[in-house]
């Protein structure tokens, strides 16, 4: 698996299915849900429902589950080098990540869902929700514009998962977009992605604090030669994930 570090120009606020739990990542099945935690399913995970941090990639808010040919980008806000969101590699497609404080009570969702779709509009394009892997989702197509001049549409696929007090947002793009078998590699690592909330009160819609794995260096170098990812230099993260 490779590490990278990606750019973003700003920081990205959250304008933002039923499994077989046999076949489910590790974690404490039957568990009682908390208060606010709308997920339909097992996955993506709590930090309190599994048993350790082993084999995870530890980003801070978020706990990677390695798998073959992933590739992972870091997306850094430019103006204070904060990390704002990660990327997921995978055949040819991407997910980005981002986990957002929530309230106890209520998610925040629905309400994601309907100003990702208002922002959409405004920049001419058009909206669609569809029942997914894990529940509505929403599929967005912006105008675009080819190498070759003509014009088209660049696709993103919007994914969103109420936790206990956290919600994650989730968006693939490329084929995963709008193809359902290129999407499935990717599907199944977002069930995997375990959320670090943490106790400190944050208001809703905050971002949960990203970094950079403990045993990368300061240089973006390995700080290990063995089977630890690599940190790879800069690059510009995926435009379609600025809506919103």
């Amino acid at each position: 698996m490779v590490f990278g570090r990606g750019k973003k120009s700003k920081t990205e606020r959250p304008e933002a299915a039923v499994i077989d739990e046999e076949n489910a990542a590790p974690g404490q099945a039957g568990a009682e849900p908390a208060k606010g935690d709308l997920r339909l399913s097992k996955g993506p995970w709590d930090i309190d429902e599994i048993e350790d941090r082993d084999g995870y990639v530890d980003l801070g808010a978020l706990l990677i589950a390695p798998a073959e040919g992933l590739q992972l980008r870091l997306e850094v806000e430019e103006a204070t080098q904060r990390v704002v969101a990660v990327t997921m590699d995978l055949a040819g497609s991407s997910l980005q990540l981002q986990a957002f404080a929530a309230p106890r009570s209520e998610g925040l969702w629905e309400e994601i869902r309907e100003q990702i779709s208002q922002s959409v509009a405004s920049q001419g394009g058009e909206t669609e929700e569809v029942s997914g892997t894990f529940g509505t989702e929403l599929v967005a197509k912006l105008p675009a514009e080819a190498a070759d001049g003509s014009r088209g549409f660049r696709a993103a696929r919007f994914m969103g998962v109420d936790g206990p007090r956290w919600f994650l947002r989730g968006v693939l793009g490329g084929a995963a977009a709008l193809e359902k078998e290129a999407a499935a590699g990717l599907e199944e690592l977002f069930r995997q992605v375990v959320v670090v909330r943490g106790d400190n009160p944050m208001p809703p819609r905050e971002l949960l604090q990203l970094r950079l794995p403990k045993d990368a260096t300061a240089s973006g170098q390995p700080a290990a030669p063995h089977d630890e990812p690599s940190v790879q230099r800069p690059e510009r993260g995926p435009e379609i994930t600025q809506i919103g």
